[in-house]
């Protein structure tokens, strides 16, 4: 994609990747809070960026964050994890998400692949079974040990 990065809402990110497919590039999707860029997250990335042409990373807005993850998440709120991993050499594209999962996003993206961490069994990652249905391929990256924001800030506070 050279350096064409940026933050795009979903329905808008799926005509330009329809667009990418007409020249032949493989789109590649994962998703996360990746609220604190760690290790884990970063062979996740790398991993995805294998696997096709074009990255694009679906980040859970904040309200779903803190839906998820508790009081005190994210630590940054959407727009700068957006910028943290437009930085990366691996990611095209961020979109944010409001919904509990990217399931919308997925549909409306149609990867070519998607990738999540081998930590989640096929059938419980969303969109799976959706990408499987129209040929697209499921990838699971098995994740780097020890490494979670969760026990990052957890050694920060003093209490991991």
């Amino acid at each position: 994609m050279g350096n064409v990065r940026r933050l795009v809402p979903g329905d808008v990110l799926a005509d330009a990747m329809a667009d990418q497919r007409k020249h032949g590039r493989r789109i590649v999707f994962t998703n996360g809070c990746f609220d604190l860029l760690h290790p884990g997250h970063i062979r996740i990335l790398r991993e995805s960026g294998r696997y096709g042409d074009v990255v694009i990373v679906g980040i859970n807005d904040d309200d779903s964050v803190r839906r998820l993850k508790g009081r005190g998440r994210p630590i940054y709120p959407a727009e700068e994890r957006a910028e943290i991993l437009l930085a990366t050499r691996w990611v095209d594209f961020v979109t944010v998400f409001a919904d509990a999962t990217p399931k919308e996003t997925i549909e409306h993206i149609r990867p070519d692949v998607l990738v999540k961490g081998a930590e989640y069994l096929e059938k419980d990652i969303v969109g799976a079974s959706f990408v499987r249905e129209y040929g697209g391929r499921v990838v699971r990256v098995r994740m780097k040990p020890g490494h979670s924001t969760r026990r990052i800030v957890a050694r920060i506070a003093g209490t991991g």
